[in-house]
């Protein structure tokens, strides 16, 4: 009975995955203003490097539509997804600079980028599992590591903040050039855009590799009108505009 009474109180405080997530989910803003959002748009800058930023937009609509615009040295890289079962890339720096049909794993991985509520909402339905890895530290904080793995076998830890509940991490593999990559993203500046919590800045890397990426957001839009044709095939890449002769003589 005194044994009883020494653990009855840990017993009372121990949370589930599902509790877990539960609550980050309301720290965003709750579940019903979480898929009330129809539509967004996404803007600010991506750095890979140095000499190597630029500004980028994304827009994304239900369901799973996307529309992505990165430009780097003055050119613009587009990928498209219509929502359904075709994508798109332009890539000004390739030989073709016509609109390219996305190969099988790219579709594989697109339906991640394209679903803005992200991969724990309703994360059965979309045939994913969890389950809580224990309790870590992450930068002084006290973190939940809630281990996802998804029907595609991908497995992902999400580091979850043990007070404000706010993701302020995620690790795990992505696939380059028939590779699987490790990553890292760690989520800060959390603010407020219409009763939702965003981060507005997201730095990945790759450990081990020399890759990085930085993005640092300066807007998002709840539910702004975006034109059906942004999902389409897009067109080529313009060439860069040629300087003007020289008046010199």
């Amino acid at each position: 009975m005194l044994m009883f009474l020494f653990l009855a109180p840990l017993a009372a405080s121990a949370q589930t995955a599902d509790e877990i997530v539960a609550k980050s989910l309301a720290a965003r803003g709750g579940i019903e203003k979480i898929k009330a959002v129809q539509s967004q748009r996404i803007s600010g800058s991506i750095s890979f490097g140095p000499g190597a930023d630029g500004p980028f937009v994304i827009e994304l609509k239900r369901p799973l539509k996307l529309h992505m615009e990165v430009t780097l040295g003055g050119q613009k890289l587009v990928r498209v997804y219509d929502g359904k079962s075709k994508g798109w890339t332009v890539n000004p720096f390739a030989e073709d600079r016509n609109a390219q049909p996305m190969g099988a794993e790219e579709l594989k991985n697109i339906d991640d980028e394209a679903d803005f509520d992200g991969p724990l909402v309703d994360y059965q339905a979309k045939g994913s599992q969890i389950e809580l890895a224990g309790k870590d530290q992450l930068g002084g904080k006290a973190v939940y590591k809630i281990k996802l793995t998804r029907k595609t076998e991908e497995v992902r830890t999400y580091y979850i903040d043990a007070t404000t509940f706010d993701v302020l991490k995620w690790d795990g593999t992505t696939r380059i050039e028939d590779n699987d990559v490790p990553v890292e993203n760690f989520l800060r500046d959390y603010r407020d855009v219409n009763g939702l919590r965003f981060p507005f800045e997201i730095d990945s890397d790759s450990p081990g590799a020399p890759q990085e990426r930085k993005i640092t957001i300066d807007k998002i839009e709840l539910d702004p009108k975006i034109e059906e044709s942004h999902f389409s095939k897009p067109p080529a890449a313009t060439a860069p505009s040629a300087a003007p002769p020289s008046q010199e003589k």
